[in-house]
């Protein structure tokens, strides 16, 4: 209901969307585009989600932007045919490139979300010349050392309901991908992502219709991916991108709110590693800017693209206040 709710507000606001499928060597990814003016290809976070979660609040960009999203490959609806062996670190960013190509964008506004952030990250730092802006909201840890740190703050956030989380986690119908488990697990792991009750409550509103849409066979396929996906990255022994984010010349925003059950000075080594970065610092916000302060979030962007065209300038920070 809220969901629908949600819709209706925005609707005369957004413009239709149009559903297509961009093929690619061994999957076909579902993609939604919708929107006008200036192009972005929206990377959505997990890596076990697909791009549900982000609508439809993320939409309200569309009035002036044209979103381009994508569910990655063995998620959602990119999910059919898909094995979770075959999902790596390689294949995700050639997919990236192919939607990119697919759109004949010669260099691309790249808008990740969480893990999606890790994903335009080591995009861009392979393929500069491809990428024309980063915004990456409410980023992921891009080094172990920040994955451990994340980790830590976790566990203290959680306290004695980490024994309730584990008890979810090693349940038959979690291991089997029943959608009433995983959402119960979900509404714990997110217990600390947001300032108000209110937002959690509409994210697992969400979450949950999208869980029972992929079905069993759809969470478990995802959750694979997603330890195939960490084995490539956040388990490599020492990773770190940091280092190499410092000869990026590419204007960069990174978004974090104050209240981001991610430790906020994750996103400070972000911006801080990448030399043309603008660190923004919403008030009152967790995990999920585009959803919690989507004025700020939007009034962030705005300015940021405006401001990029001109001569870059060091990273800075600024906050947001309600």
């Amino acid at each position: 209901m809220i969901g629908l709710l949600a819709v209706a507000l925005l609707s005369p606001l957004i413009p239709r969307p149009h559903e297509l499928r961009v093929q690619v060597p061994g999957a076909s990814l579902y993609t939604r585009v919708v929107g006008r003016g200036p192009a972005m290809i929206v990377l959505h976070g997990g890596p076990d989600f697909d791009s549900a979660y982000l609508l439809p609040d993320l939409d309200r960009l569309s009035d002036s932007y044209r979103l381009i999203y994508y569910d990655q490959r063995g998620r959602g609806k990119s999910a059919a045919g898909v094995r979770p062996d075959d999902v790596t670190l390689a294949s995700e960013l050639d997919d990236l490139d192919r939607v990119r190509r697919h759109f004949h964008l010669d260099k691309a506004v790249l808008l990740g979300h969480s893990w999606g952030t890790v994903l335009a990250l080591e995009y861009a730092r392979r393929y500069p010349e491809r990428v024309s802006r980063l915004i990456l909201m409410n980023p992921a840890p891009a080094s172990a050392a920040d994955v451990a740190l994340l980790r830590k703050s976790y566990l203290e956030a959680l306290g004695s309901d980490m024994d309730a989380q584990r008890a979810i986690l090693d349940s038959a119908a979690y291991k089997e991908g029943d959608p009433e488990a995983v959402i119960a697990r979900y509404r714990i792991h997110f217990e600390h992502a947001f300032k108000k009750r209110a937002d959690n409550e509409k994210m697992m509103t969400a979450m949950h219709a999208a869980f029972i849409r992929q079905g069993k066979e759809g969470i478990v396929k995802a959750r694979a991916v997603e330890d195939r996906l960490y084995l490539d990255t956040w388990k490599v022994p020492g990773y770190d991108l940091l280092p190499k984010l410092r000869s990026l010349d590419i204007p960069t925003l990174v978004i974090v709110g104050d209240s981001d059950f991610i430790p906020p000075v994750v996103a400070s080594h972000i911006a801080a590693a990448i030399p043309n970065a603008t660190l923004v610092t919403i008030e009152d916000c967790g995990h999920f800017s585009y959803l919690e302060k989507p004025a700020e979030t939007r009034r962030a962007i705005d300015e940021f693209l405006r401001r990029s065209a001109q001569p870059p300038k060091r990273s800075h920070e600024s906050a947001l206040h309600r």
